[in-house]
């Protein structure tokens, strides 16, 4: 999956912004988050004029084969809404979050440590997956429509709820795993001919819902 996404992910307090292409993080979120709730004024430069923190970009740098310091990390002069501040790789994120406070050690270390990116890497594939199992059951001028509908259906049943972005919004590991697992399953259902048709597999999405969220 080549699609580049922003997930929205929880770590100790704070929440963070990783992207999935690339799977870089934005420290300037990050680090705007802990001057906010602590009053402080703790600046990026500071960290980039650290000799230890050179040393480490060049250790990155090496260690991964980069031919290019922008593969450690990215400054974007965008607007924060679309993209901008600072992005860093994440081993380079891990050593920046432990700089703003040592305590967040567990919590970065945890974060990082966790598959919830390769679940939802996953998770497009699996629409893919699903997507031609579909394809099967209806003509391709009402593709676009039905999928539609059966993504919405498809979130009330693994989120129980419905809404623009809710997706990335959800970056848990738990949450990214029961949506790999839905899709697969439903393209699975189409494939093996136990629903026949696109109202079946509406009913179906429905059904679940309702069993699920325990909706009378």
């Amino acid at each position: 999956m080549k699609t580049n996404n922003v997930m929205v992910r929880p770590m100790g307090d704070f929440q963070v912004q990783q992207r999935t292409k690339d799977g870089m993080f934005n420290a300037t979120s990050l680090l705007k988050q802990w001057n906010d709730s602590k009053g402080q004024q703790k600046q990026m430069i500071h960290y980039f004029d650290n000799s230890a923190t050179k040393e480490y970009i060049d250790t990155i740098q090496a260690k991964e084969n980069f031919t290019q310091r922008n593969s450690v990390y990215v400054k974007s002069k965008a607007r924060a809404d679309r993209g901008g501040g600072t992005w860093m790789h994440p081993m380079l994120f891990i050593d920046f979050a432990m700089w703003i406070n040592p305590s967040f050690k567990y919590d970065v270390l945890k974060f990082v440590y966790d598959q919830m990116i390769r679940y939802r890497n996953e998770a497009g594939d699996a629409y893919k997956y699903l997507s031609a199992a579909v394809a099967t059951l209806v003509e391709k001028p009402f593709m676009a429509g039905a999928m539609s509908q059966i993504s919405k259906g498809i979130n009330f049943c693994v989120f129980g709820d419905h809404r623009k972005m809710i997706r990335n919004e959800r970056g848990d590991e738990a949450a990214q795993r029961a949506l790999f697992d839905f899709e697969r399953k439903l393209g699975d259902l189409i494939n093996e001919g136990f629903l026949k048709s696109f109202e079946d597999v509406m009913r179906y999405l429905r059904d679940t819902w309702r069993r699920k969220f325990q909706v009378n």
